[in-house]
């Protein structure tokens, strides 16, 4: 790469912070890729590092040594994050978004890219310090939430079927129990999508009662995985109880009257 100034080369580093989040990069690729000395190279990331933790963009670690280098991890601050959720319980609290059952319709939030990366990235300062090698979720609306979390978390997303599809050759497929129908239904997970013995997120859309949740968490257990964190987008608090009682949410729904359209919506217990 052709060697540049330094308010370019400043751009161009963060850029590539950015988009290489929880990963170690030597400070000899810098060198290498900017022509620069590592000195030089130190004092952009030591500005890299103050910005970011000023604007509430994250962290910039460095690590000493041969095997060294700096390391970011994003974050987005509490006070961010309860400015985006003001717009989610906006949105929310729609009267025209209650269906039949007390659910919410919530397909158009989970199409909004900048929104689903707010929460992916609430989800991802929430469970950065957890040692983790994919994120799960069953398909299909968690699905954006779980790639916009894994984005900021730079991990795999392993996605959960309803059934099972001859493209995920053998699969492990399980029957559970959902929590708020109480019928029984099935998911399956292709042998190949997870290895044994992972560290996994679970992101969902929803939880009502939690049964799609405990689901996941039996089936990971036929790959002798462990469940390191549980991420929901939206909870509901009218039921008698959660089947799941480890978990983190972003929004909480505490009142649905399908006669009035009146919905409530408060901050889930992230903030608390």
């Amino acid at each position: 790469m052709k060697k540049l100034k330094r308010s370019a080369r400043l751009v161009e580093m963060t850029q590539y912070l950015l988009f290489r989040p929880h990963s170690l990069i030597p400070l000899t690729v810098f060198a290498e890729r900017y022509a620069s000395a590592k000195s030089s190279i130190s004092e952009d990331l030591a500005i890299i590092k103050e910005v970011f933790e000023d604007e509430g963009l994250g962290e910039l670690h460095t690590l000493a040594g041969a095997a060294g280098g700096v390391k970011f991890t994003p974050r987005i601050s509490k006070e961010a994050s309860l400015d985006i959720l003001s717009d989610i319980r906006r949105q929310l609290e729609q009267p025209d978004r209650v269906l039949p059952g007390g659910y919410l319709y919530m397909s158009d939030m989970l199409g909004q890219p900048g929104l689903v990366n707010d929460i992916g990235k609430m989800f991802a300062s929430a469970f950065a310090d957890k040692q983790l090698d994919v994120v799960m979720t069953v398909e299909t609306k968690g699905i954006p939430l779980a790639y916009a979390t894994a984005s900021f978390l730079n991990l795999p997303v392993v996605i959960v079927r309803r059934d099972n599809r001859v493209t995920e050759g053998s699969a492990v497929s399980i029957n559970y129990v959902s929590g708020s129908t109480k019928r029984i239904q099935t998911m399956s997970l292709g042998r190949r999508s997870l290895k044994e013995q992972s560290n996994v997120l679970i992101i969902d859309d929803f939880m009502r009662a939690g049964g799609t949740i405990q689901g996941m968490v039996d089936l990971l257990k036929e790959f002798h995985a462990t469940v390191q964190g549980v991420g929901v987008f939206v909870e509901s608090t009218e039921v008698d109880e959660h089947l799941i009682e480890d978990y983190i949410s972003i929004a909480k729904l505490t009142g649905v009257d399908p006669k009035t359209k009146q919905i409530s919506v408060v901050p889930g217990n992230y903030f608390a």
